[in-house]
């Protein structure tokens, strides 16, 4: 059994430590606060930008347009977002799992990165880092997703990349992130996605000017530029949420062992009490 200074040792670590992830869950708090409220104030019009997209798409048919076709390029571009720092739980491993866990070899994939966490696991893995962009995550703005993907699409017209893919954690609620992967280009809308814009009124007017392919090679840009810039909100927010529940297991976790050492120091001193009063007892007889 570990002696009454190691136990007090160790109960006096587990107690600062415990005041440390304390506070972090606090600042977590306040920051998930802040994203949840600008998450929630930018999702109506991402999605209204992504239905009205998908009717177009669903009406241009066969348009001949560099963004709706394949460029031949076997290379796969990936916009991978995650953290600049760890302490969020399974935050940042979930995303990196969904991309090692997806079809995607690593020696087709070129990672445009924000994030040092997400960036630094995946190249241990093989995976190429083709641009670090980790800065962004400290206050992503829509100029930051607007030169992202200015480098990412110059890649993918120049036949660098033949595929464009966006993974990020979708924030559904404080306590539940979802990790999602969404190709970007070359687009592709599924039916149902033509049928919920359809069912929202989002349907576009088909009527291009000068034409088609010109009023695409504006639209999709910003399509990408604005699903990319959602997700960067939205991931901000799952990570304070993911880190304020992480604080807080951590927190309850720190009490439990608390507590658990409080008994065990309790019970080393009554055997410390109870042997000295022995030691006592049996010298009292002794001289008697």
């Amino acid at each position: 059994m570990a002696s009454m200074r190691d136990i007090k040792r160790r109960k006096q670590s587990v107690s600062s430590t415990q005041q440390i992830t304390k506070a972090m869950k606090l600042v977590s708090t306040v920051k998930l606060q802040k994203a949840r409220s600008k998450a929630e104030q930018t999702t109506p019009y991402f999605n209204a930008m992504y239905n009205t997209i998908c009717s177009m798409l669903a009406k241009a048919g066969t348009v001949n347009n560099k963004y709706l076709r394949d460029n031949g390029s076997d290379k796969i571009g990936v916009i991978v977002i995650t953290s600049n720092r760890g302490l969020a739980g399974g935050y940042n491993s979930n995303i990196v799992k969904m991309i090692t866990g997806s079809e995607m070899k690593p020696e087709d994939v070129k990672l445009y990165v924000i994030g040092h966490k997400g960036g630094e696991s995946l190249a241990h893995k093989g995976y190429t880092v083709e641009k670090d962009y980790s800065p962004v995550m400290e206050a992503p703005t829509y100029a930051d997703a607007m030169a992202i993907c200015k480098d990412v699409l110059e890649a993918y017209s120049s036949g660098e990349i033949g595929q464009i893919y966006l993974v990020y954690t979708h924030f559904k609620n404080t306590v539940s992130q979802i990790p999602k992967l969404m190709k970007l280009l070359p687009a592709e809308i599924a039916e149902e996605d033509v049928e919920a814009a359809k069912s929202s009124g989002a349907e576009a007017l088909m009527n291009f000017e000068p034409n088609e392919e010109e009023a695409l090679d504006l639209i999709v840009p910003k399509y990408v530029t604005s699903l990319v810039y959602g997700a960067l909100v939205e991931a901000v927010a799952s990570e304070n949420g993911a880190r304020m529940q992480a604080m807080d297991s951590a927190t309850n976790n720190a009490e439990e062992i608390i507590s658990d050492l409080s008994l065990k120091y309790n019970r080393a001193r009554q055997g410390s009490i109870t042997q000295e009063l022995t030691e006592i007892i049996a010298g009292a007889e002794a001289l008697s």
